[in-house]
């Protein structure tokens, strides 16, 4: 029987237990915290936005290489798809609802998934190991040796599925990284994503807590700073936005955050521009300030256009250009109000950075792509090993992509475990030995 240890007790690492004791092997899962599924259980404000019925799901995904992410993507949800992953949960006893496409559990609680979850491993008779962080794993002789701080446990297959750094007080420290370095693979630099934004000289600290409608665009100085730079759009969302003390969050600036990190890790200028009313085009927003200052033109600017945006961000939107809310509306020059609605419009942001690791939900990079194979999520440079979930320089988007991530890829990569002969290929064992002299 095949002997199957899977590193970490997240959402791909009890999916790829629970597949791989289903194949019929012997699995136990090794867990550094003292309880499982610390993260899931904050999944979606404590919910667990399960999946999204997203047809587009498979191409949602990013990466260092795009194409690389697509194919893998796509067979990975060939082999366990959204509908499998729904299938999956009814048969645990889960009942689910669709919100707009946004999946979550009838009884609003992510527990319920958790503890679904833990029944299954349970029935199937998987060992769960708690406090158990692993500290080092030596291949050799066709046997792994998993070494934790109070003991050695020896599998003939190791499963990574020990998240990313997002949120270290759940569990995903990084260890995963650092193990998968050891044993050979490259480390695509790891970064936050899902996350605030932190902006220079933030100008609108006092919106602090404002809630507001609005279109982003993240945009990257292109050349470098040459003569020839230009700005790149290299993401746009629209939703709620949230005002900060020192930037922006928000799901809008999660969506794009990913982006920032990456561009700034690489010493590239970036910016975001907001429009306030994307649903309103610049002439007819022009027109409707016109409108209003004629209306209320014995009124302060701040009453006349109260029906815009909230109080405090119209005040700091017209502190941006020199002008007062208190100021008297009918007092308003033509040219101001054309430059009031292209900057409702077209507001600019320098952006500083990112949060930290704690206050990202997932990361961007970990594990090169080009080292796992696409079928199987089986190791390239080691027999014996795959790997699952955040580990993997795979990232996507709010709304249940990530999870659908973990679902599908702890799936298939404990499903291959299980099903691999238990003599590793001579090829991969070459291929390490070299890889370790």
């Amino acid at each position: 029987m095949r002997e199957i240890i899977v590193a970490g007790c997240g959402p791909a690492g009890m999916l790829a237990a629970i597949a791989a004791a289903r194949e019929g092997a012997k699995v136990t899962i090794l867990e550094a915290k003292e309880k499982p599924g610390r993260k899931l259980l904050m999944t979606g404000n404590g919910r667990c936005n399960l999946t999204n019925l997203d047809p587009k799901l498979p191409r949602s995904y990013y990466g260092t290489d795009p194409e690389t992410v697509r194919k893998l993507a796509s067979g990975i949800f060939e082999q366990f798809s959204v509908s499998d992953t729904l299938a999956f949960f009814e048969e645990l006893g889960l009942l689910t609802m669709d919100k707009n496409g946004y999946v979550y559990p009838y009884t609003g609680q992510a527990s319920s998934v958790l503890e679904l979850l833990l029944q299954e491993l349970r029935r199937l008779k998987v060992k769960l190991k708690f406090s158990e962080k692993i500290l080092s794993a030596t291949w050799r002789d066709g046997w792994w040796d998993v070494n934790t701080a109070s003991w050695t446990y020896r599998c003939d297959y190791l499963i990574l599925a020990c998240g990313s750094r997002a949120i270290s007080s759940t569990g995903s420290d990084g260890s995963g990284y650092t193990l998968a370095k050891q044993i050979g693979h490259s480390i695509v630099p790891v970064l936050p994503a899902l996350t605030a934004l932190t902006v220079k000289g933030n100008s609108f600290a006092a919106c602090f807590g404002v809630r507001c409608h609005a279109k982003i665009s993240l945009c990257v100085m292109a050349g470098n700073g040459k003569e020839n730079a230009s700005w790149e759009t290299l993401a746009q969302d629209t939703g709620e936005l949230q005002w900060t003390d020192n930037g922006i969050s928000g799901i809008v600036v999660f969506q794009v955050s990913r982006f920032a990190s990456r561009a700034l890790y690489n010493g590239n200028k970036v910016r975001v521009i907001l429009d306030f009313l994307p649903e309103i085009p610049s002439v007819e927003l022009r027109s409707v300030l016109g409108k209003l200052t004629e209306r209320y033109s014995e009124e302060t600017a701040g009453q006349a256009f109260s029906g815009l945006l909230p109080a405090k961000l119209m005040s700091a939107v017209l502190e941006q250009m020199r002008m007062k809310s208190s100021m008297k509306a009918g007092n308003i020059t033509e040219k101001q109000l054309s430059s009031l609605a292209y900057v409702i419009k077209n507001l600019v942001l320098p952006i500083h950075g990112t949060r930290d690791f704690e206050q990202c939900q997932v990361c961007t990079g970990g594990v090169a792509l080009e080292e796992v194979e696409a079928e199987t999520l089986n190791s390239k440079i080691c027999p014996g090993l795959s790997m699952a979930g955040e580990i993997l320089d795979i990232d996507g988007p709010c709304g249940g992509y990530n999870l659908q991530w973990a679902w599908s890829s702890g799936y298939v990569a404990g499903t291959h475990a299980a099903r691999k002969s238990a003599d590793p290929s001579k090829e991969n064992e070459i291929r390490f030995r070299e890889s370790t002299e």
